[in-house]
């Protein structure tokens, strides 16, 4: 291992790696923060590009640089526009966004920085060390083992729920797993609730959906609400975070940088169910008078899907280099890339290609660092789209929205979509019903119906429930979840009567 750790290092620290390391950083941070290009859009472009270069090496470590970067670079677009047009960056707008609102868009941005720094960091550190080991880990999750992890996703939108909204959460979140069920089903691959259109076969495009729920009602708050449309100039001052801050989200991103790693580890889930996990987590152990701020700017709030995101990324790589198994779409593209370039990803690439196992592991490393240094400085303009005076800015949000949605499914009944689903959205808002749980839903429920379709097959009913222990474990750490809100809000209420007695 010391050996091919060295090889790795030397590899990495090559003039043409690490230029690599650097153009894919500074591509997927820039194209990351427009809505609608995603990892999975921006390394499909690249991947020509990397498989011209002939080496091997290089052209992982460069689509490794533009799959971090474009999540790194993703958070951007969700804090200062609430526009998040990957699904690993919709937990960081639900406090980042607010931030931004009150006057913190710099000190959002730091603190998105040093997270997902940390979040990488921590996370390469532990994909060095436990590389080999969690590969036979991840081997032990099935079918079953996701559609329970699933489930424990869904079980946690209390989290997401504010004061007195879990009842409207739930709802939310049927009405999204109904919206999951639009297109071919798991079972029998035939259509279902498409009403004859060809362009819903495939169900509702994800970014469309995001962009309906977050961007565009923005939009039409600002049209319908037109206050304050001049720009918001001291709004970018406020960078450095504090030493009590700093304290306070040490034990988040400590916490989540774990958390997420783990979870990026299991095919299938990566940072989208990392980061609304990290969120729901973190808000579920947080003291009662911080819980209430979740969701109105809290910097715990920001800290830990920031965290878990791009710990996640880097532990998604263990079942990619490991085993061969794409972890998600992106890592699905990173594999064809392999593949494309006569590299067979599996139990052997450590032993029969060390030099590309350990450079890539080595530029994640440097990848981050060169992150942090590009994105610190550049805090103060970067947050400047918020100086823009508003008048200007809504065109600027809907173009965005519009281009966002078009590039997502390239036909024009998803821009019809997007608008619908936008007024929806924003009428929604009016009623004080939170956005995101529907989101959530719409998410975890295609990838829920999917493995809970393939549990039924294989078992020929539920019998996977008991049969299998770990399914059994997290169905009950769901219900946990589930009951655990209205167990504290009893308690709280049983504390509040007992003090009013006793005065």
């Amino acid at each position: 291992m010391l050996e091919g750790l060295l090889i790795g290092l030397t590899t990495a620290l090559s003039l043409q790696n690490m230029l690599m390391v650097i153009a894919g950083c500074l591509i997927g941070t820039f194209i990351g923060m427009l809505p609608g290009l995603g990892p999975m859009s921006i390394i499909a472009i690249m991947i020509p590009v990397a498989i011209s270069m002939g080496d091997p090496s290089a052209a992982l470590i460069l689509l490794a640089g533009v799959y971090y970067g474009a999540i790194f670079g993703g958070s951007t677009s969700s804090i200062l526009l609430n526009a998040p047009g990957v699904a690993g960056t919709v937990a960081s707008s639900f406090d980042g966004y607010p931030m931004a609102q009150r006057g913190k868009a710099g000190k959002a941005l730091t603190i998105a920085a040093i997270a997902s720094f940390a979040g990488g960091t921590i996370g390469a550190l532990l994909l060095m060390i436990f590389a080999p080991a969690l590969s036979s880990v991840a081997l032990l999750f099935h079918s079953a083992e996701y559609f329970a992890l699933m489930v424990v996703g869904l079980s946690a939108i209390a989290a997401f729920a504010g004061t007195g909204q879990v009842a409207k959460a739930m709802i939310m979140t049927v009405l999204g797993l109904i919206m999951a069920t639009v297109g071919e089903g798991a079972l029998f691959n035939l259509p279902r609730f498409t009403m004859g259109v060809m362009d819903l076969q495939s169900g509702f495009g994800f970014i469309t959906l995001a962009m309906a729920m977050f961007a565009l009602p923005e939009a039409l708050f600002l049209v319908l609400k037109p206050k304050n449309l001049g720009g918001d100039e001291g709004e970018i001052k406020d960078l450095r975070i504090t030493r009590a801050e700093a304290r306070a989200i040490a034990p988040v991103i400590g916490r989540q940088s774990l958390q997420g790693f783990f979870i990026g580890v299991l095919p299938g889930a990566g940072a989208t169910i990392a980061s609304f996990l990290g969120y729901a987590v973190e808000r579920n152990i947080a003291p009662k008078h911080e819980q209430d701020e979740f969701g109105k700017g809290s910097i715990k709030g920001l800290a830990a899907p920031e965290t878990a995101n791009n710990a996640a990324c880097t532990g998604s790589f263990v079942p990619l280099l490991t085993l061969g198994i794409p972890g998600s779409g992106t890592t699905a593209i990173l594999l064809g890339a392999l593949i494309a370039l006569n590299v067979t990803p599996g139990p052997r690439l450590m032993l029969d290609e060390p030099q590309i196992f350990w450079a890539v592991i080595m530029s994640m490393f440097i990848g981050n660092l060169v992150l942090l240094i590009l994105n610190l400085p550049l805090i103060p303009y970067i947050a400047k789209v918020l100086a823009v005076p508003r008048n200007y800015l809504i065109p600027f949000i809907l173009f965005f929205t519009l281009m966002g949605a078009y590039i997502g499914q390239n036909n024009a009944t998803e821009l019809l979509l997007l608008v619908g689903f936008g007024i929806c959205a924003t009428a929604l808002k009016f009623a004080d019903y939170p956005l995101a749980p529907l989101l959530i839903g719409f998410i975890l429920g295609g990838m829920m119906e999917d493995n809970f379709a393939r549990s039924m097959q294989l078992y020929d009913g539920i019998a996977f429930i008991w049969e299998r222990p770990m399914t059994l474990a997290l169905l009950v750490i769901a219900a946990i979840l589930v009951v655990l809100p209205s167990f504290r809000a009893r308690r709280a209420k049983a504390r509040a009567e007992g003090v009013a007695e006793g005065d």
